[in-house]
């Protein structure tokens, strides 16, 4: 997932993407914590894709304030 991408969304699709991507997130850490996680790279990943979806809505709420 790219910021580029990311940009293009309004809010509300920015807050639904956040709640998404937390979700498959801590999917994947419990899978990890069960040993069914196959590849533990997918953590790493997961855990930018949500701080970089979370700092695009930051970024569109405050344009909002202004």
């Amino acid at each position: 997932m790219k910021a580029s991408e990311l940009r293009s969304l309004t809010v509300d699709e920015l807050e639904q993407k956040v709640r998404d991507q937390r979700a498959l997130y801590f999917n994947a850490r419990v899978k990890h914590s069960t040993g069914q996680l196959e590849n533990t790279a997918q953590l790493k990943i997961l855990r930018r894709d949500v701080a970089r979806v979370e700092t695009l809505l930051r970024e569109k709420k405050r344009e909002g304030e202004k």
